[in-house]
């Protein structure tokens, strides 16, 4: 209750007198804001037009002249991590989010599982009178909490949120997505051909969620957090978006810089005499070389053709995203909600390297150590954007997009951390349309709205005394353009990089992150840069200042130490996930897991690893004469695996990281009838990749109906979604042999045994591996 019972209770009723007070819900002051956080992915803070790029952005624009540009906010390098900052206002690694879900180990940093004594903003907001919703993209519910079966306590209604739509983990298809609402998983509501999109969608439910909250609460502020999916892989767009787009990035990403950094100063993002970093500003051997940069000049024209569509695709996606945004501002501007909204337009890292030198049509490549051929990616160039690709473009258009900076995403040098921020608040601004230079970080952001909101971060929340926010609210610099920075330091460490700032002045270890493998962080060199100078940290000076350099490299481990740093991680793919670093469910003793229909999907992680291992598949099945439909379907047409019954055949099919043509393994169907289907792997050798072969044997019964040699993948079939499912596949299809609800009938699926058993407990082979991804 919040207060005590004043009523009074006797043994009749009418002798009492009832008090509501203790157990009516707290009203939010009088006159208090709504928040709308928009917060975007993978964009580097010279990519959209108010911070001088070529990537229009209305919406944000108009948030823009109606509110402030900071030119020096900062992320943490990374998604899950930033975003968790979002959420609780306490460093990524107090809460936990060292790295995104996906990547989370058992240390207290990087675990992904936020503690109590780090309580959300929308926990505080909702006890203190607000609604809180949450629409988008949740990377921050722990991997082994994905599934069906698990604890909802750190899903977004055991956040602190009323109401959730969006998905789980770090991507998803666009025109395909795995959706989850409130607390189940649910189907998308229509599909592309009659118009659909997700960040269309996840616009017209944000809509819906503030529609619904005013027609009966009208005075209640509330607080939401949009996250569409833009600008992180798979880059999406309707055609026409696409197209607007066709030849501005002709020139290439080195002309991109030259030709956006002067804007950059002309807007004030910049400082006069800002000088534009090497494209590869690092020494050979301190990174991976998945994330070097191929100078234009060097590149074919066909190479040159397709890099530039790459960029329209992803132009085009990020702006027709910015027009979902416009269209929940112009409802609020509508019903006169906008003028006491505080609105954070920002993105939560810089842009994405992800997408190798070549760039790529399916960047689930990228996190199986898999690469990308030009080859294969000029056959796609057509399909780019559309359903049957996967995209990302190269590592060159990160750097282009970072301009002037080092580096990019998932870097702790400014590339990777420094990001666009807008903040809009028409009632509580008086100036407009003007830039702000004081340094800040996303742990500023919490305590920012809450200064606005006019409520104080509690001491205890649900019984858990909680640790300090230690950011600063950002409210001064609303009204005084001059006025100085009030952060004092702030620490980055992100998958081994490292850094610290602290009054103008910045050091960066000289080290690249996951999965370049290196190790040895005791022997890094260390750079150091004046920010204040130099904010694109093109000049080094570690030899002319070693007292400061050491100085802050002490700051940093007291940092390090203070906020559950260490120990710190740059792992390969290969060598993380074979090195038992990664979460994955215990291996029955029987090594069997047995599956039934009438289920909804089971995240990857959480179901029977079929990866690197020899394993079998054994499905119990009632048939008739008009049995079809999936059997049992994970992943998508970009990596998975099906069993199906089609046009009178029986078929497995394993679909290598969407590389043509499709493995099948297929044969007539037998007479009706209670039966066997099965497939069994035997994994024999290794290819150039890590990737497994093997002979694959279909059955019927007892009989081998269909044999040949396949590969299967070395890491995931999805970073996230496209589950393991039974009687179905959800979202996007494995095969395209079949469409999307090819769901499993005339007949009866009884059981789906995943058996692992003769390969579920080689450690010897386990660490030969992770030997041998350090080779």
């Amino acid at each position: 209750m919040t207060k005590p019972f004043g009523g009074v209770i006797n043994l009749d009723i009418r002798d009492s007198k009832a008090d509501w007070s203790p157990y009516i819900a707290k009203q939010a002051p009088e006159g208090a804001p709504n928040v709308l956080v928009v917060l975007y992915d993978d964009t580097g803070i010279a990519a959209w037009s108010p911070y001088g790029g070529r990537i229009q952005m209305p919406t944000m624009q108009k948030l823009a002249d109606n509110g402030l540009t900071y030119a020096q906010w900062h992320t943490t390098a990374l998604c899950s991590p930033t975003r968790s900052c979002f959420l609780t206002g306490r460093n990524h690694h107090q809460n936990g989010f060292a790295s995104i879900s996906e990547s989370s180990t058992g240390f207290p940093g990087y675990n992904s599982h936020i503690p109590p004594e780090c309580a959300s903003m929308a926990t505080v907001l909702r006890k203190e009178g607000w609604s809180t919703f949450w629409v988008g993209k949740n990377h921050n519910v722990p991997i082994d909490e994905w599934h069906s079966g698990a604890s909802r306590e750190r899903w977004p209604l055991g956040q602190g949120f009323d109401r959730f739509y969006g998905f789980i983990g770090g991507e998803t298809n666009q025109w395909f997505p795995d959706l989850a609402e409130d607390n189940r998983y649910v189907d998308q509501p229509y599909l592309p051909d009659a118009g659909y999109h997700l960040s269309k969608d996840l616009a017209d439910q944000a809509m819906g969620m503030i529609r619904d909250t005013k027609q009966s609460a009208p005075n209640k502020p509330w607080y939401l957090w949009f996250c569409p999916g833009a600008n992180h892989a798979p880059h999406h767009a309707p055609q026409e978006y696409i197209d607007k787009y066709k030849g501005v990035f002709d020139d290439g990403y080195e002309a991109y810089r030259e030709w956006v950094v002067p804007r950059m100063i002309e807007k004030g993002i910049l400082p006069e005499g800002t000088e534009i970093t090497p494209i590869n500003p690092m020494t050979p051997g301190t990174f991976s070389e998945g994330d070097k940069v191929i100078p234009w000049a060097e590149l074919t024209d066909d190479e040159k053709r397709l890099f530039s569509r790459m960029a329209e695709v992803y132009a085009g996606f990020s702006e027709y995203t910015d027009a979902q945004v416009g269209r929940i501002i112009d409802y609020l501007e509508e019903s006169g909600q906008l003028e006491n909204t505080i609105v954070i337009y920002a993105a939560d890292n810089g842009a994405s390297g992800e997408g190798s030198p070549y760039g790529s049509v399916n960047e689930g490549k990228f996190f199986n150590s898999y690469p990308d051929t030009i080859d294969e990616n000029l056959r796609m160039i057509d399909e780019l954007g559309g359903q049957n690709t996967y995209g990302h473009y190269p590592t060159g258009w990160a750097m282009g997009f970072s301009a002037p900076l080092r580096m990019f995403k998932r870097y702790s040098y400014q590339g990777g951390v420094a990001d666009p921020l807008v903040i809009s608040w028409p009632k509580g601004m008086a100036n407009r349309g003007q830039v702000r230079d004081q340094y800040h970080h996303v742990t500023d952001i919490v305590p920012t709205i809450l200064d606005c909101c006019g409520v104080e971060m509690p001491e205890v929340v649900n019984g858990a005394k909680q640790v300090p926010l230690p950011g600063v609210s950002m409210r001064y610099t609303f009204d005084a353009a001059d006025a100085p920075t009030t952060k004092k330091v702030q620490y980055f460490e992100m998958l081994g990089t490292r850094a610290i700032w602290q009054d103008g002045w910045k050091a960066v270890a000289e080290h690249g992150p996951m999965p370049s493998a290196i190790g040895h962080f005791d022997q890094d060199r260390w750079q150091l840069f004046h920010l204040e100078s130099d904010r694109s940290e093109a000049h080094d000076l570690a030899e002319e200042h070693p007292e400061k350099l050491a100085a802050l490299k002490a700051v940093w481990l007291e940092e390090a130490e203070k906020y559950n740093v260490l120990p710190l991680i740059d792992l390969g793919f290969m060598e993380f996930l074979s090195g038992g670093y990664e979460f994955s469910v215990p291996v029955p003793p029987s090594g069997q897991y047995v599956y039934y229909p009438g289920t909804s999907e089971i995240p990857e992680r959480s179901a029977a690893n079929t990866h690197a291992v020899s394993f079998k598949i054994l499905a119990d099945v009632e048939t008739t004469g008009d049995t079809e439909g999936v059997i049992m379907g994970q992943g998508s047409r970009f990596g998975g695996q099906s069993m199906f019954v089609k046009d009178g055949t029986i078929n497995y099919v394993l679909n290598f990281l969407g590389v043509p043509p499709e493995q099948i393994l297929t044969a007539a169907m037998p007479a009706p009838g209670h039966h066997i289907f099965g497939l069994d792997f035997a994994k024999e050798r290794r290819g150039e990749y890590g990737e497994w072969y093997g002979t694959a044997k279909l059955y019927v019964d007892d009989q081998v109906v269909a044999e040949q040699e396949i590969r299967t993948m070395t890491g995931h079939y999805a970073l996230c979604g496209e589950g393991l499912c039974i009687g179905y596949d959800s979202a996007d299809p494995v095969s395209k042999a079949y469409g999307h609800g090819f769901n499993f009938t005339g007949g009866t699926i009884n059981k789906v045994v995943f058996d692992v058993a003769d390969d579920a407990y080689i450690d010897v082979e386990k660490h030969l591996w992770a030997a041998g991804s350090r080779d």
